[in-house]
C-alpha cells in the first residue's frame, strides 16, 4: 500500500543522493563513513529512499569515447498543436533517441540524440524534421561533457 504523501528528506538523506550521484558504486561502508552513520542507518535509509521511489534505480553511464567517435545532440522541437502525442510515438520508434522531454519554453520537447556520425545524425535530423507535425527543430551538438551526475531513465 502506497503512501500518497510526499517523502521528507532531510540532511543525511541530501547528501547520501548527492554521494551516490558522484558515484552510485560507492561501498555502504564508505558511504557510511563519510556520512559519519552506522552502515545499517545507511541500508535502511537507501531501502527507504528506493521503497519511496526517490532511488529508482542504479545505471552505468557510457563514456563518450565507447561510441567510436559518435555524436550526441540535444534538439529543441516545436510542434503543431494537438500534434503531440503522435510525434512523440513516432520519435519514441527511433532507435538513436535516448530521452524525450515535454519542457517549456519556445519548444514542446527536447530530445537527446546519439548517433554514429555526422551522416547518420543528419538523416536523423531529416526523419524527426519530417515526422506529421513537426513545425521546427533546432539542433545542439554535445561538444564535452562538463558534468554528468547522473543517467536519463
Amino acid at each position: 500500500m502506497s503512501d500518497s504523501r510526499p517523502i521528507t528528506l532531510d540532511a543525511i538523506d541530501r547528501q547520501l543522493i548527492a554521494l551516490l550521484q558522484i558515484n552510485a558504486r560507492e561501498s555502504v561502508a564508505t558511504l557510511a563513513r563519510q556520512l559519519g552513520i552506522a552502515r545499517t542507518t545507511v541500508n535502511s535509509r537507501l531501502e527507504r529512499l528506493e521503497k519511496n521511489k526517490v532511488i529508482t534505480g542504479y545505471g552505468v553511464r557510457l563514456g563518450q569515447r565507447l561510441i567510436g567517435g559518435g555524436l550526441q545532440a540535444y534538439v529543441g522541437i516545436k510542434v503543431q498543436p494537438r500534434s503531440g502525442k503522435e510525434v512523440v510515438r513516432r520519435l519514441s520508434a527511433m532507435g538513436q533517441v535516448q530521452q524525450l522531454c515535454a519542457v517549456s519554453g519556445e519548444f514542446d520537447y527536447v530530445a537527446w540524440l546519439r548517433s554514429d556520425s555526422p551522416e547518420q545524425l543528419d538523416q536523423l535530423l531529416d526523419q524527426i524534421g519530417s515526422v506529421e507535425g513537426v513545425e521546427k527543430t533546432t539542433t545542439s551538438i554535445i561538444l564535452s561533457s562538463k558534468v554528468d551526475r547522473g543517467q536519463p531513465d
